[in-house]
């Protein structure tokens, strides 16, 4: 690498350590400032839900853009990351505070469930939003900063404690827990009887969802903080050390892996046999699924950490800057939709071939990719 290249990704190394550390951990020390997070959306019969920068769980009628807001999220000050709560309001660091939600919910039979930043899991009815069960009931465990994943009747989740816990849907009960080298800031994958997800401690788990019991594991060169792809037996993950690595499903082997320019920290997506993979070196990568080939990169001119989504046969991708890309997978050309001018983190969502991307302005904007129309984007501040 020159050392043009060198300087360039010294500095989008340098980007998102200060996103990490302001996103992640000083907020709360900051007078004033609220919660941040970069939760997705998931939608069921119609009704999108959402983790708000308010520390809120919003739910949206899609019909009639009518919306539900939870209280929200709270914990008493306790020690976050590196020892500072992630609080909002006047308080700093002490007292009573709502907290950012990073993790996308999840939507299992008729409940919703998201995890906190305060260390706590909620579900609430999917009608109306009512509390059911908290977990864990009394005390709080550490941050969460993944997203929980329903499968197998389990919810499955990754804590910044560096433990792996499976819970009972119906009861929020913890069924098993599996401990790590590190913390967890990853949402795992789940394909059959085999829970998938990565750590700090440069490994990628294998574990039984029954039991928690260990499959496998794989060591990589750098963390792994990404959600891995599961596709025709191989699991496909970004790591830290600047790989994406394609490993067999069933023992762990590798089976091919390709070298980014900076870290790869969103989730890939595959269409026709080909991986599509977004870089924090400002590219996506196409990549052909059985032999890592490249195919073509695209140059976005800004870092992607966030999941694409698929409409229609097209990719749509989006910048941290906010810039909206559809991407035609069948014949390989891509162009811009919009510039939002907003910082965006989180993964995006399509649902009935509209794409929705929450922004960092309390907001979540729609555009139809197929006819590029940008939709009214929808508030998601409360009314409190």
């Amino acid at each position: 690498m020159n050392l043009k290249g060198k300087w360039r990704v010294g500095r989008l190394v340098l980007l998102v350590i200060f996103i990490l550390a302001v996103s992640l951990v000083g907020l709360g020390c900051v007078k004033g400032l609220v919660p941040i997070g970069w939760s997705g959306g998931a939608v069921s019969d119609g009704t999108l839900f959402v983790g708000s920068k308010e520390g809120r769980l919003v739910a949206i009628n899609l019909d009639d853009e009518s919306r539900l807001w939870t209280e929200a999220l709270r914990q008493v000050s306790q020690s976050g990351l590196f020892g500072c709560s992630p609080m909002m309001g006047g308080g700093g660091c002490g007292g009573a505070a709502g907290v950012a939600i990073y993790g996308t919910p999840v939507i299992y039979g008729e409940l919703v469930y998201i995890a906190g930043y305060n260390g706590k899991i909620y579900a609430y009815n999917t009608e109306g939003l009512a509390l059911r069960w908290v977990y864990p009931r009394e005390n709080y465990l550490e941050p969460f900063v993944g997203g929980l994943i329903a499968a197998e009747g389990k919810l499955y989740i990754g804590g910044t404690d560096g433990i792996v816990y499976a819970l009972d849907p119906a009861t929020g009960d913890k069924l098993w827990e599996f401990q790590t080298g590190d913390k967890i800031w990853g949402t795992p994958a789940v394909h059959g009887d085999t829970l998938f997800i990565g750590s700090f401690d440069k490994k990628l788990y294998a574990l039984n969802t029954a039991d928690g019991r260990k499959k496998w594991e794989f060591t990589a060169e750098g963390s792994i903080i990404a959600t891995p792809l599961v596709y025709n037996d191989v699991v496909y993950i970004g790591s830290f050390d600047r790989n994406l690595y394609a490993l067999n499903a069933f023992d762990g082997s590798v089976k091919w892996k390709f070298t980014g320019e900076n870290w790869f920290w969103a989730e890939p997506v595959v269409v026709n046999d080909v991986i599509y993979a977004p870089c924090l070196d400002g590219n996506v990568y196409a990549l052909k699924a059985a032999n890592g080939a490249k195919v073509t990169e695209y140059d976005l001119d800004s870092p992607v950490s966030s999941r694409p989504a698929i409409v229609n046969g097209s990719i749509i991708f989006t910048t941290r800057k906010g810039v909206i890309y559809s991407l035609d997978a069948g014949t390989g050309e891509i162009g811009q939709l919009a510039d939002f001018e907003q910082d965006v983190d989180g993964p995006l969502t399509a649902y009935e071939g509209i794409v929705y991307i929450h922004t960092q302005d309390l907001s979540l904007q729609r555009i139809n990719p197929v006819s590029g129309a940008i939709l009214r984007s929808v508030s998601l501040k409360s009314q409190n």
